[in-house]
């Protein structure tokens, strides 16, 4: 029960954040990129609620903006990589051998052995910084993760009663894979993805604060982090809101991720009703 508890939690914020990204431009008071000198650094205040940065801009509209970034970098990275791990999983999974061997063996082993976000930034720093870019880059990091899960769960599936039947009746492979294998791996992809959510902001924000991400005047979470290093000490709340937000949302999707778990082992509901 915690744990449902915990991702009604992450469900609210997570839709507050959705909220800042899609009514930005209502919810911000001021615009985001607009520079006033003569009132920079404010501390937190009834005309400015989170306080001013170095170059006079509201860090609360800035923030709010920030979660457009973080979204949409969340949602595309984890598409991407689900759709390109589904597919190689898939294939690795269902016909093995030689297939298996160059997927399994070869491919993500050869991903696995750079640590995720090097490869990332090693592939933004060649291409250039981008909203594209980073977006390919988190997705080329992350689809290892999606093909391992998918290939065991396709390996298991294909070995049931059911999809033997299916195949005996002269089912096509692809109809085997779409209407009777896919549809019952679905749930411990749903769960990978909202974790996947989580590290993809996160990954975001790190390589926004090492100025690969987003470009300027465009605000992200991670350059305000970037921004307000050299002002940490007589301005921490220029850290402390966009560090704040980065949590929140990490840990919504964290919860969102342990509450789907927990909501879909059908071994969990056993033991609640117990």
């Amino acid at each position: 029960m915690a744990h449902h508890k915990l991702a009604a939690v992450g469900i609210v914020i997570l839709f507050l954040f959705l909220a800042c990204a899609l009514f930005a431009p209502f919810l911000a008071p001021h615009d985001p990129a607009q520079l006033n000198l003569s009132a920079r650094l404010l501390p937190p205040s009834a005309a400015h609620w989170f306080g001013t940065d170095e170059l006079g801009r509201d860090v609360l509209s800035r923030t709010i903006y920030g979660a457009r970034v973080s979204l949409i970098v969340a949602v595309a990275v984890v598409s991407l990589s689900l759709a390109l791990g589904l597919l190689l999983g898939s294939l690795a999974g269902f016909y093995g051998g030689i297939t298996d061997t160059v997927v399994n063996v070869y491919l993500t082993n050869a991903f696995l052995a750079l640590p995720g976000i090097l490869l990332a930034v090693a592939f933004v720093a060649f291409l250039g910084p981008s909203l594209t870019n980073l977006i390919l880059a988190l997705a080329l990091a992350g689809w290892v993760n999606y093909a391992r899960l998918v290939r065991a769960q396709v390996m298991a599936m294909k070995e049931r009663e059911f999809v033997q039947a299916a195949r005996s009746l002269g089912a096509s492979d692809l109809r085997l894979m779409l209407r009777h294998i896919l549809p019952n791996i679905v749930q411990p992809l749903i769960v990978q993805a909202a974790v996947g959510m989580a590290a993809a902001v996160l990954a975001e924000a790190t390589l926004s604060f090492l100025g690969l991400g987003v470009q300027p005047p465009t605000p992200t979470w991670g350059a305000m982090l970037n921004d307000a290093r050299s002002h940490l000490f007589e301005s921490p709340y220029l850290v402390f809101f966009p560090a704040a937000a980065v949590a929140l949302c990490v840990l919504s999707f964290n919860f969102v991720g342990d509450g789907l778990r927990d909501f879909l082992d059908p071994r969990t509901r056993m033991r609640e009703g117990l």
